[in-house]
């Protein structure tokens, strides 16, 4: 039995015609880099998001990166986020010279809890004077929205700007709103593991106004003024091929299709988890609809959790862990001074989650073989 993690393959026989029609166009007008695919995409997406504008990008950390940079952050500036999730989340912070400040997650969704969100502002605010809190980016984990009716009136009543990392939820729903259109701005990543991705790295930021976009626009090439050669600000190079544009515009035109798949894909693990004892399948906040990124799974403990992925290895069923150390515990952050047992949730979620086979292609029979050697 071979059942892939995340099946592009059966995907791309989907899209097989359109991928090539798009890359050849790219290839027919030689605008490889910021051609006509990006505008086109950007307000296929922003449409679709319901925002007013998206803004294209090489990747999802540039998205981050970019969005953080017309927030003005820099040296002396806090940013609240969640320690559960890929490095790039705070990463981008670090390299603006500014601050992560680790906020736990809420133990049934994962996503950063709206309490100590509160408790840590407040705590910075009275008692680091080295330090201005400055803004928030929520992130939606495995593709489940974050609790932004608690979130986002806290977050802008603080005087705090939002950034949504939506890098895993394109495509989610919180409470009749599309994610990318909560916030200040929402970014997400097109890698080729997420929801819609392409066949390479890429991005977007959403975003609520013209300045808005102007900006980031110009962020996104180098600073550049109303010339290419006229630098308003120090800016990054973060433009998206023309070639990946093409092939984010052919899988789009599937994507709501696939929402669905993912949802299905996601009902029948829960049912077919619903008799074990000891595993926790996902919990989806109600009004909410994940965008199944991921499906992570909760075992009893560490040592559950390694005798439940050697028998999915032993019948050759793949599993991932997302993520095995916070992000306060890495090296990449000593300096922070965080140590071991500052956030609770977080670290035992870390030593519990792993990782279903998820995508729009998994039969039941399949996920009935992935769930079986689970329940002996």
């Amino acid at each position: 039995m071979s059942i892939p993690f995340i099946d592009l393959k059966t995907q791309y026989r989907q899209v097989e015609e359109a991928v090539k029609k798009g890359i050849d166009g790219v290839l027919e007008h030689g605008a490889y880099i910021m051609g006509p695919e990006i505008p086109e995409l950007e307000a296929k997406l922003a449409e679709f998001s319901q925002t007013d504008f998206g803004v294209g990008c090489a990747s999802g950390t540039d998205a981050l990166l970019m969005a953080l940079m017309a927030q003005g952050v820099g040296r002396g500036d806090a940013i609240f986020t969640t320690p559960f999730t890929f490095i790039a989340t705070a990463e981008v912070v670090s390299l603006l010279g500014a601050t992560p400040v680790f906020v736990d997650i809420d133990p049934v969704t994962y996503n950063i809890d709206p309490d100590d969100l509160r408790r840590k502002i407040s705590y910075v605010r009275n008692n680091r004077a080295d330090l201005k809190a400055k803004g928030v980016i929520s992130v939606d984990i495995f593709g489940q929205p974050a609790d932004y009716d608690a979130i986002e009136p806290m977050v802008h009543n603080s005087g705090l700007f939002l950034i949504v990392d939506a890098a895993q939820s394109f495509g989610a729903v919180y409470k009749g709103r599309p994610v990318c259109s909560i916030g200040d701005m929402a970014c997400t990543s097109f890698f080729p593991a997420k929801p819609l991705g392409c066949y390479g790295d890429g991005g977007m930021v959403f975003c609520h106004s013209e300045e808005a976009r102007t900006l980031l626009h110009s962020i996104r090439v180098h600073g550049m003024g109303l010339d290419k050669y006229d630098n308003d600000r120090i800016g990054i190079n973060g433009r998206i091929d023309s070639i990946q544009a093409a092939v984010l515009l052919a899988k789009f035109a599937i994507f709501p299709g696939e929402l669905t798949k993912r949802q299905e894909v996601a009902d029948r693990y829960a049912a077919l988890l619903s008799s074990i004892d000891g595993l926790t399948p996902p919990v989806i906040a109600e009004g909410s609809a994940s965008a199944w990124a991921q499906y992570c799974v909760l075992a009893r403990d560490t040592e559950h959790r390694t005798e439940c992925m050697e028998k999915l290895k032993e019948a050759g069923v793949p599993s991932v862990i997302y993520y095995p150390k916070p992000l306060h515990l890495q090296k990449a952050f000593k300096s922070l001074g965080y140590a071991e047992g500052d956030f609770p949730i977080a670290e035992n979620v870390a030593g519990r989650i792993f990782a279903l086979p998820m995508h729009p292609y998994l039969a039941a029979e399949d996920q009935e073989a992935v769930v079986s050697p689970l329940a002996g």
